[in-house]
């Protein structure tokens, strides 16, 4: 008798689990925000450029001057007039530091690389309006921000 009722009541809880199981897949969370992003801009965000060796890069080029108008005009309010940081990070300096108890991460310590630099101005400034700069603004501020770090 024993040995029936444990299998009637291991039947009767995996019965249990399975209907739960069932009724959680159709149920469909909806929070009621937001919508489904579209095609077109799934695409605009697939802007990556790759690695390090600016083979994926758009065309284009920047000069230090246009850069430091561009920076002056859509960067140096958040990061200073010469990359010293302010309400946004400092992209100057700390050359050597990464492996010191106390690294400064800017771009002349992190992120040398031009390539690198450019996707991520690119994709992420500036902070109020992502990916509003042209390409030629890219290179540019990428070329000013480089030139300041020497």
């Amino acid at each position: 008798m024993r040995k029936r009722d444990f299998r009637c009541l291991t039947l009767a809880l995996l019965s249990a689990c399975a209907w739960q199981a069932e009724a959680q897949e159709q149920k469909q969370e909806r929070y009621g925000i937001g919508r489904e992003a579209t095609p077109a801009e799934i695409a605009a965000w697939n802007i990556d450029v790759g690695g390090n060796d600016g083979s994926n890069l758009p065309p284009g080029s920047g000069t230090v001057e246009r850069g430091r108008a561009v920076y002056a005009e859509q960067c140096a309010s958040c990061h200073g007039d010469k990359g010293q940081g302010g309400i946004g990070d400092r992209l100057v300096g700390g050359q050597g530091t990464l492996a010191s108890s106390k690294p400064v991460k800017t771009v002349g310590s992190y992120w040398p690389y031009a390539p690198t630099l450019f996707d991520y101005i690119r994709r992420a400034m500036p902070m109020n309006a992502p990916q509003s700069l042209s390409d030629t603004d890219v290179y540019a501020v990428s070329a000013y921000v480089l030139h300041l770090n020497g």
